[in-house]
């Protein structure tokens, strides 16, 4: 169960606004592992060791991607 004091010091909300829904989407990424990397370095981790778990993460991500087709009727 996530601390409510851990949440409030490494989750930080990407403001709505009027942003379009591409920029809203890499916004929301890009705090999100800006939050993960805070909180790894606090955890002891060095910065060659964020960066390899977070590309390795991203890596699986994408690789494992399979959009789902649109059907010929729609």
């Amino acid at each position: 169960m996530v601390d409510k004091s851990d949440e409030e010091l490494f989750v930080t909300e990407f403001p709505k606004g009027e942003f379009g829904i591409v920029d809203y989407l890499q916004g929301r990424v890009h705090f999100a592992l800006m939050d993960q990397m805070k909180l790894m370095h606090k955890s002891g981790m060095t910065q060659e060791q964020i960066k390899e778990a977070i590309m390795k993460t991203v890596s699986e991500i994408v690789s494992n991607f399979e959009p789902k087709k649109e059907s010929e009727s729609s």
